[in-house]
This record gives C-alpha cells, sequence and structure tokens, in this order.
C-alpha cells in the first residue's frame, strides 16, 4: 500500500447526514444554557433523526471527531422567527380533558400536550390567565434569538 492509502484509512472520522454521533453539547440562548451535557453524560444521536433542529444537525456536518468548537446561529437559522399565530388561548375546558382538572396554571409554566395523533408530545409556555382560559406561546424558547451552540466531538460511527 501507498502512502495515500495509509491516510485514507487512517483518516479521523468526519459527522456526515445520518451519522452516529457521541458528543457534548452546550445550547444556550440571550439569557443563558437551555442544555449542557457537559456537566453530565454525553449525548448519542443519529444525524438526520430530528434529535435536534435542523440548523444544529447542519451545524455538526463536517465536524471532525475530537473537535471542540463553539458556533454563533443567527435567530432565522436557529429556530425560525417568533410566529405571532402560535400564542394561543386554550379553554380551561379543553385542558381538563387533556391534564389534571385540577391544575392551577401559573405564568412561566411549560405544560405538555398530546398531539393530536397521540404519537408525540409538544410544549407551550403560560403567558397569562383568565377565568375561562390560559395563554399559551407554543413558539420554541429560542425563536427568535440568536443560539451559541458549543460542541465536543467524542465519536463518529
Amino acid at each position: 500500500m501507498g502512502p495515500t492509502s495509509i491516510t485514507a484509512i487512517m483518516s479521523t472520522p468526519k459527522i456526515e447526514n445520518h451519522s452516529f454521533v457521541t458528543l457534548h453539547y452546550r445550547l444556550a440562548g440571550p439569557h443563558g444554557d437551555l442544555i449542557n451535557t457537559f456537566t453530565d453524560k454525553p449525548a448519542t444521536l443519529t444525524l438526520g433523526a430530528s434529535e435536534l433542529s435542523p440548523a444544529l444537525e447542519s451545524a455538526l456536518v463536517g465536524l471532525e471527531e475530537g473537535c471542540h468548537t463553539t458556533l454563533h446561529i443567527a435567530p432565522a437559522e436557529a429556530f425560525g422567527p417568533r410566529n405571532p399565530d402560535m400564542i394561543q388561548w386554550v379553554k380551561h375546558t379543553l385542558l381538563a380533558q387533556l391534564s389534571d382538572p385540577t391544575q392551577v396554571y401559573q405564568a412561566g409554566d411549560v405544560v405538555q400536550f398530546p398531539t393530536p395523533n397521540g404519537d408525540g408530545q409538544y410544549a407551550g409556555t403560560v403567558l397569562e390567565t383568565s377565568e375561562s382560559a390560559v395563554l399559551f406561546d407554543f413558539n420554541h424558547p429560542l425563536a427568535g434569538q440568536a443560539v451559541t451552540f458549543e460542541v465536543q466531538v467524542l465519536g463518529v460511527l
């Protein structure tokens, strides 16, 4: 074998679409960390399986095993702009059907809802309450905000 073959065999793996990746990451917005695995176990995920937002997955493509970097992602690319249509009133009668009917909601609470088909969940943040309904913001908490994405790639398969 020539030197070219040895180099190809010994090259450092790079993240590609559908790579199986083990990494530490920290996702932060203007108000601090939202997720930080550096203080705990690393995350393991498959790119393309929607475990991260498309923008975050795209930022990982091309990074080599062993790489430790910090990326700054613009609001439009990170979690998109805030959508005013995602702020909606939900009647207490519907909330009682979807969760504990005795639940008391307060501004800042994050509430999980089942998807219409029952296969998953989505979350909304309580903005305010009235006698008959609760105002929820169903936007991602970092929608409309720039994010910092720190990554340490531990393994790539």
